[in-house]
């Protein structure tokens, strides 16, 4: 029977497998990619159409052989073949379905072709021959096996994919099923003889019915998942088209080899010149040389050829980004990216707009910058032209402080001594931020002991919160002696800027101040300072814009208390620097709490310097002192001219740098105070002509005092590299220059320690 075929009817027994064993494998690939009911319904359509294509395809093959007499089929056993295929594809399918791994699609292939073989089977038992019916063992277990491998390499080699992998499960399972059902039938060997008296049964015309009703079907659900792909991809172009062509970009798509396809309308309008031009077919060179000859691009001109090589080396590094400058003053950023077919898509944008927009922004900035400094320099500048006056103001009444006055004259000159100290107080706050903005405020690095300094800022301020009638206390939560590294001298600055504020905004109750540690951050230690007062306090969204500049609570506040908002702004950008941080709680009427926390770097004390003997202090405060005083300004050197008559000293006058020189090389001073800002010759040439003077003479150094408004750090460090020994700023305190006075060669010990 093996040699007995109708090549027709074969035929289309493999036909209706390769189409319905493909419809299957569509309807399982779908409902991979799907859930719930959607996924449930493609699962029952694939597992449906995989046991007719089955049954369908044993039948009509069945039905191909000749040779035997006409043939009939039981039944319940043609039934019960149906059924159980139907039952075991169920399986399958829901195995596959169950995992995406490869173990579990070679298990569902070998479930299915296992029922494929009952079917076999029970499909030979519904034959009704003219004789009996003997098989081959071998063979049924050739065919079984042999689907069995095909199957599950086939399940193996599978994945989830396009058309070439929809025909491999298709072509594949179809040859698993063909194999067992044709080599299963070669095991068969109907051998002639009386016929046997069997129940009616099928007829072949009938089966032929079936077989053909359900073959159509098996059609109609493979034309249907044809068409349905047909029309899915004619609209998934049709769609892809729109998307491109609404796309604000400019694209052209290029072939491998680099042939213009296709574009979109946005593509001509940013390519104007080139848009008359644009036809399928031309190469990207020839849309080159097209925006060569209209003038497009004038960065080619002079150098066309080695221009376009250039252009196409970098469009086939296979992914890159240009800005071009086209036409004149357009800009366009042009974007090619390759494909996996070796083609092409280049994206354009005009960005004209953005590249106008940078420029405007770069000089928007640079004018900001520029007005910044100016700024800067205006606040340095200013500060330097009141520190003038202010310098004569603070002096001569601190030089009236000490002659006889009445009471009356006293209390004005107190008066006066109070807004000078105002004054100079805001001028360091306009300093300070002058220094801070423009990076120029740097921290030292010094050894204090941490107590001693708490208490030195807090005393400032403990007669102010006496006269108030306010307690005031100080709380060290801290080992004794503990010696710290920083600068002191700005945390200061922060802490009796803090106190400051407590006793202005306090008029009963308490302000005090509490040190102690704070918490760990990482493994580094801190220090923690709390300034707490019972005064006017502050609502929430005061806090948030307490720390900004010229910020206070509200207006009222400045006319009742004055200020400048200035204070808690620098305080906060000093912790900062200081790696710290201050913040504040408070509520209105209850009072406030501004905590200061910054980095504890415990250090140890260091050495003490012996005090000078008694006889050699009292050596040198017999000595007359020989000072020059060289300042333009005739209020300053009239102001340390009463200042210095409390010493005796001997003072010579010099109106500028050249004059100061002079009188130097003719004369024996044992201090030199020396202006910065001077006619004829500035402080520090004057100050360097001094020094290269002691050089040539072989004298001995003489303390040089800078003694100027520009207090800057940039001018302590011009001053320093010309050759001063110290700095100090105007308005200067009276007893500063008078402890200079008396032991001017302590500079110069102090300037060598520093340099040890």
């Amino acid at each position: 029977m093996a040699y007995d075929h109708d090549w027709r009817v074969t035929l289309l027994a493999v036909i209706v497998c390769l189409v319905g064993m493909g419809s299957a494998a569509r309807y399982l690939d779908r409902a991979r990619i799907n859930d719930g009911a959607r996924r449930r319904t493609l699962a029952i359509l694939a597992g449906s159409t995989a046991s007719m294509t089955m049954w369908v395809t044993h039948f009509i093959a069945t039905q191909g052989y000749v040779g035997a007499g006409a043939l009939s089929y039981d039944i319940p056993l043609t039934a019960g073949a149906a059924l159980l295929i139907v039952f075991t594809t169920g399986l399958a399918v829901f195995t596959a379905q169950s995992g995406e791994n490869r173990s579990r699609r070679v298990l569902a292939a070998l479930v299915a072709i296992s029922g494929l073989a009952v079917m076999h089977q029970i499909g030979i038992a519904a034959l009704q021959t003219p004789g009996p019916i003997s098989l081959r063992p071998d063979l049924v277990a050739v065919s079984i096996l042999g689907a069995m491998a095909i199957a599950g390499t086939c399940a193996f080699l599978h994945r989830r994919g396009g058309l070439a992998q929809l025909l491999f499960a298709a072509v594949g399972s179809s040859l698993a099923i063909l194999f067992l059902h044709f080599v299963g039938m070669a095991a068969i060997t109907v051998t002639p003889g009386p016929i046997i008296a069997r129940s009616s049964g099928l007829s072949p015309d009938a089966m032929w019915t079936v077989d053909l009703i359900l073959a159509l079907i098996i059609a109609g659900v493979g034309g249907s998942l044809i068409l349905s792909a047909y029309k899915s991809r004619s609209i998934a172009l049709r769609q892809i088209r729109q998307a491109v062509e609404a796309m604000s970009d400019g694209l052209g798509f290029y072939d491998a080899d680099d042939r213009l396809v296709l574009w979109n309308t946005r593509y001509a309008e940013v390519n104007p010149e080139l848009a008359p031009f644009l036809k399928v077919g031309m190469t990207f060179r020839e849309i080159l040389q097209i925006g060569i000859n209209e003038g497009r691009y004038d960065e080619a001109i002079g150098r066309e050829e080695e221009w376009i090589a250039e252009r196409i080396r970098v469009r086939r590094q296979g992914s890159s980004t240009l800005e071009q400058q086209v036409g004149g003053d357009h800009w366009l950023q042009i974007q090619d990216r390759r494909t996996a077919q070796g083609g092409t898509v280049t994206v354009c944008n005009d960005i004209t707009s953005l590249k106008r927009d940078a420029q405007a922004l770069g000089e928007a900035r640079d004018a900001a910058e520029t007005a910044n400094i100016a700024k800067s320099q205006f606040l340095a500048n200013m500060s330097h032209e009141i520190r003038t006056p202010l310098n004569g103001v603070i002096g001569l009444s601190q030089a009236l402080s000490k002659t006889e006055l009445t009471e009356e004259q006293r209390e004005m000159l107190d008066l006066m001594q109070a807004s000078g100290r105002t004054l100079q107080t805001l001028l360091s706050d306009i300093l300070d931020l002058a220094r801070v903005e423009s990076g120029k405020l740097e921290l030292t690095e010094d050894a204090f002991e941490l107590a001693g300094a708490v208490r030195e800022a807090a005393q400032l301020y403990a007669e102010n919160a006496r006269e108030k009638h306010l307690g005031f206390h100080v709380d060290i939560d801290l080992e004794d002696g503990l010696w710290i590294r920083g600068d002191v001298v700005r945390l200061k600055q922060i802490l009796t800027n803090l106190i400051s504020n407590a006793v202005k905004f306090t008029s009963q109750g308490f302000v005090g101040l509490t040190v102690q540690r704070g918490p760990d951050r990482g493994e580094a230690p801190t220090l923690r300072f709390t300034v707490e007062d019972t005064g006017i306090g502050f609502d929430a969204a005061t806090r948030d814009r307490l720390f900004s500049r010229f910020e206070q609570a509200d207006g009222a506040i400045t006319r009742k208390f004055g200020g400048s908002g200035l204070g808690l702004s620098i305080c906060r950008q000093l912790a900062e620097m200081m790696g710290g941080d201050l913040d504040c709680e408070s509520e209105p009427g209850g009072g406030s709490a501004f905590i200061l926390t910054v980095p504890m770097i415990a250090c140890e004390a260091p050495a003490r310097v012996e005090p000078a003997t008694g006889s050699a202090a009292g050596k040198d405060a017999s000595r007359i002192v020989r000072v020059l005083v060289a300042d333009d300004h005739p209020t300053n050197r009239r102001v340390i001219e009463l200042i210095l008559k409390q010493t005796p000293c001997e003072i010579s006058i010099a109106e500028n740098g050249a004059q100061a020189v002079e009188a130097f090389r003719t004369q024996d001073f044992d201090l030199v105070l020396m202006d910065m800002q001077m006619p004829v010759m500035d402080g520090l040439t004057a100050t360097h002509e001094i020094r290269l003077h002691e050089t040539a003479m072989g004298g001995p150094r003489t303390p040089i005092v800078m003694l100027t408004a520009n207090a800057m750090p940039e001018h302590v460090a011009a001053g320093r590299a010309a050759g001063a020994d110290h700095h100090l700023a105007k308005p200067f305190n009276a007893s500063e220059l008078l402890a200079i006075v008396a032991d001017p060669t302590g500079l110069l010990k102090k300037d060598a320690a520093e340099a040890a």
